[in-house]
């Protein structure tokens, strides 16, 4: 057999393609990763330094968004508690989004983060993108999709997950 060839055991031929399987499985996620964690951390510090934003009311304020999507949204009823403290829930999401996007960038506690994310995505669509028409131009809904490999797999490379687990078992 040639060099870098491997027997297939499932078909008995041969395989060359092993090792770029391998890494290919591995650094697989990495990209997603790199994309939720710089986008949800720019919409975290995008909100955090957007005194427009972060407002009861007026053009552009959390409150003023949050009840103009009231009624269209698929959970008032979530709308209602945001409209409540809009500054303090603008806050609570501005703080969330960050702290997904960090733990998912690093890969920190990476399927909790992706969990996160996965909320804040679905909060999302079911109260600000559910009356997009169709769905698909809703934005929300993708990026809850998005979570979801990253909650079953986690972070295998260039994470602080991965060097947390070397570590622990070199203990």
């Amino acid at each position: 057999m040639a060099h870098g060839m491997r027997m297939d055991t499932r078909s008995g031929q041969a395989d060359g393609g092993g090792d770029w399987r391998d890494t290919a499985a591995r650094y697989a996620l990495l990209p997603l990763r790199v994309f939720l964690g710089v986008t949800f951390i720019y919409a975290g510090l995008d909100k955090l330094t957007d005194s427009a934003f972060m407002s009861d009311a007026g053009a552009g304020s959390i409150g003023d968004v949050m009840r103009a999507v009231r009624d269209s949204s698929a959970v008032p009823a979530l709308v209602d508690l945001s409209i409540e403290n809009p500054v303090g829930f603008g806050y609570a999401m501005a703080l969330g989004e960050l702290a997904v996007g960090i733990g998912a960038l690093i890969g920190l506690l990476t399927r909790l983060a992706a969990f996160g994310g996965a909320l804040i995505s679905l909060s999302l669509w079911l109260t600000m993108s559910w009356a997009a028409d169709p769905y698909y131009y809703g934005n929300d809904l993708p990026y809850l999709f998005c979570w979801v490999p990253l909650m079953l797999a986690g972070a295998s490379t260039f994470s602080v997950d991965a060097l947390l687990r070397k570590r622990r078992r070199h203990l």
